[in-house]
């Protein structure tokens, strides 16, 4: 699995961190990103559960 977060569409709603908080965080700006080193999911059943909740769909998962 590969995840990634387009800051251009980010709003900063923050539901991913709330919903997967071992993959992503939000940077000084309050824009979403992955954590480094989490970029795989680090194994996470909630990361698809985290895109899904994203108001402006600006996570990707796909797979590898």
């Amino acid at each position: 699995m590969r995840i990634s977060v387009d800051q251009d569409v980010c709003i900063g709603a923050g539901q991913c961190a709330l919903t997967a908080p071992q993959v992503f965080t939000q940077d000084d700006d309050g824009l979403s990103e992955v954590l480094p080193g989490r970029e795989d999911g680090h194994g996470s059943p909630l990361v698809r559960e985290a895109a899904r909740a994203c108001p402006v769909s600006a996570i990707s998962v796909a797979e590898r």
